[in-house]
């Protein structure tokens, strides 16, 4: 479902950019002929279809997913550095604080997958290009203070915060950062 979604998307963007950088001129320099080109009509074909094979793909996994509930969350990875978003370890003490430790990122969607997004804002539900790129977003980020903090030798990252900030259209800056420290 999600491959016919992407290439609804392809379709849709290919035949937008299609009719506004071409059609468009070409309207301008030819306006007295009235006979639409063919390439022209397939652009608006592909822009057309492309919407209603995104909003039916959207539809039916949004029926999908009413059946079905929520899908089971991802196993976390066994990591070398332990995280924490308290100050506090229980059972463990603190011998040494190597300081602060960040990640960083800033993802995007294509045009193709913001249709999706758009389509879901109208007949509602999860928006879930944007829930994947925070998620990859937010894995990028953490794995970068991971290697930070494995860098300086630290046993865990505590105090782990993120932030996120809107950067420009659908892209969005992620931060991570904690406190490295060795365990006694």
């Amino acid at each position: 479902m999600k491959i016919l979604r992407h290439i609804g998307s392809l379709a849709f963007v290919l035949g937008l950019f299609s009719a506004v950088f071409a059609g468009i001129p070409w309207y301008v320099i030819v306006a007295d002929d009235p006979v639409v080109p063919w390439w022209l009509k397939i652009a608006v074909f592909c822009l057309l279809g492309g919407v209603l094979v995104v909003l039916l793909t959207v539809a039916l996994e949004q029926r999908r997913n009413k059946t079905s509930g929520e899908g089971a969350l991802p196993a976390e990875s066994g990591r070398t550095v332990l995280l924490l978003n308290s100050a506090a370890l229980p059972g463990r003490e603190i011998a040494e604080i190597l300081g602060l430790v960040q990640g960083h990122t800033v993802f995007a969607i294509w045009l193709g997958k913001d249709l999706s997004a758009i389509v879901r804002l109208i007949v509602g539900g999860e928006l879930t290009e944007y829930t994947e790129m925070m998620g990859r977003a937010r894995e990028t980020a953490a794995n970068r203070m991971i290697a930070q903090a494995a860098e300086m030798g630290a046993d865990a990252i505590i105090n782990v915060r993120y932030m996120t900030t809107s950067v420009v259209g659908s892209a969005a800056e992620l931060l991570v950062y904690g406190t490295a420290v060795k365990l006694g």
